[in-house]
């Protein structure tokens, strides 16, 4: 997770982060070091419908992974960038997965 974070921030400069977590333990850690520019807000436990993520890993194992048989694990990451690479690219599929009402202020 401190990897993720490091590697975050250092992606998006000055700009502020307001990321939003579940209750995973490595969320949570205490040797975890949170960057100055990024705020953690932690949701309700046991609300995937909440977490846009949820969303978009459904969204990825039906239009990416169904009915498919990978035979290594290098093929499973493959498909798994070639899923989150078409989605990124399509900005209306993006929004209906991860823009929910009560973010948008």
């Amino acid at each position: 997770m401190q990897e993720f974070f490091d590697h975050l921030v250092a992606s998006v400069g000055d700009r502020h982060i307001l990321m939003f977590l579940d209750g995973a333990g490595w969320h949570k850690a205490k040797r975890l070091v949170i960057p100055a520019n990024l705020t953690l807000e932690f949701q309700p436990p046991y609300t995937p419908e909440v977490n846009p993520v949820e969303h978009l890993w459904d969204h990825l194992r039906e239009k990416h992974f169904a009915n498919r048989i990978f035979l290594t694990l290098d093929a499973v990451e493959d498909q798994v960038k070639t899923g989150l690479e078409k989605t990124a690219a399509d900005k209306a599929a993006l929004i209906s997965l991860s823009c929910f009402s009560w973010m948008k202020g």
